[in-house]
């Protein structure tokens, strides 16, 4: 299988799948998943949530621009955060609270009587909170399945069992080969692969960035008491933990960010331990089960900010990555933004605001 297109995008996890339909329209795409199915690893292990503040204010602008397109498609649920502190954790809430001043996020200083009104039999020293009332849960698998219809629908073709094995100039694009799924031509190369885009990068002759994989793990907890449907995602100031309920259940996470190789990952025992450790110095509730427990990775550049743009040094190499956990928040604007690069299209409503040279590949020099 050897055919020409206009553009090959490899990877059709959320990133993927997302920026391939919105190229769709304007151009042939190839959309090439080494897995044999997409979205396998981050976009099919996140606990995503749509939270504002979540990546730090440099990422505020692409999640506050998919907001409402993630809403009006019916993809949210309105949830709430708390981000909860012990009394002398007050000085890091009061920064976290000036941090975002000018974001746009919208935040509330919480006592403990006010705590009180959203986690019941939370232990007494912790008496701090910000709440964001404007959290919510994401449907992720009908997000990327919504994203992998509307690219089909469009004539992007979808290759799975297709991992990029080599790439190399040809003429003015690209010759790929694509192990099993064969060998297909390119003009642009669309570097979409998740933990693996530094390796991508390497086979097409770019230099890294320096994107690392770090794991996250997540445990799916039965409680006593069971947890209401209506407790908001709960997150320690200091980043230790966070928690949500879903459906009767508890999902857990330590926040950990191990360096990890780009691999399928896996949840190591001493990070669920230390996950159910730190959840009980919170509330007094009894964890009575461990239902399931997996683990995903999660991509950060040097900055900890996504890289979307061409790569100066290598013509029609063109970066999509280092989306770390806000990937799935942020993707209707991202992916437009991408697109809108990419091809060189007009800003539209959604991406006016967006400032592109935050997230720049040229920025690393």
């Amino acid at each position: 299988m050897d055919e020409t297109f206009d553009i090959a995008v490899i990877g059709a996890g959320m990133a993927g799948a997302s920026l391939a339909a919105e190229l769709a329209p304007h151009a042939r795409v190839l959309l090439a998943e080494a897995e044999p199915q997409p979205g396998y690893h981050a976009t099919g292990r996140s606990a995503a949530f749509w939270e504002e503040c979540y990546g730090g204010p440099e990422v505020v602008p692409l999640t506050l621009a998919s907001g409402p397109w993630l809403r009006e498609h019916g993809f949210l649920t309105l949830r709430g955060a708390l981000y909860i502190g012990r009394t002398e954790d007050a000085a890091a809430l009061d920064a976290f609270m000036d941090r975002f001043a000018s974001s746009g996020a919208s935040l509330d200083r919480l006592d403990r009587a006010g705590i009180d009104r959203h986690i019941p039999g939370l232990r007494p020293d912790w008496t701090e909170a910000v709440w964001e009332q404007a959290c919510a849960d994401i449907d992720v698998a009908a997000l990327h399945a919504h994203y992998l219809k509307q690219a089909r629908r469009s004539g992007v073709e979808l290759r799975c069992s297709a991992p990029l094995t080599g790439a190399e100039r040809e003429g003015d694009g690209w010759r790929l080969d694509l192990g099993r799924g064969g060998e297909a031509r390119a003009a642009i190369l669309v570097n979409a692969g998740g933990a693996w885009v530094d390796t991508i990068a390497g086979l097409a002759g770019a230099p890294p960035l320096g994107i690392a994989p770090l794991r996250r793990t997540v445990a799916q907890l039965r409680t006593d008491p069971v947890p209401s449907a209506d407790l908001p995602l709960v997150l320690d100031i200091n980043g230790q933990f966070y928690f949500k309920p879903e459906n009767g259940r508890l999902w857990l996470s330590p926040h950990d960010e191990t360096p990890s190789a780009p691999c399928d990952a896996a949840p190591e025992e001493l990070d669920l331990a230390l996950a159910i450790h730190r959840f009980e110095q919170v509330v007094d509730w009894r964890v009575t089960a461990v239902e399931r427990k997996w683990a995903g990775l999660r991509s950060f550049a040097p900055d900890r900010l996504p890289v979307y743009g061409y790569d100066k040094r290598l013509p029609g190499f063109f970066w999509f990555a280092g989306q770390g956990g806000f990937g799935i928040q942020t993707a209707p604007a991202a992916a437009r933004l991408g697109a809108q690069l990419l091809l060189e299209l007009p800003r539209d409503a959604m991406t006016e605001k967006l400032d592109a040279s935050l997230y720049a590949p040229d920025r690393f020099g």
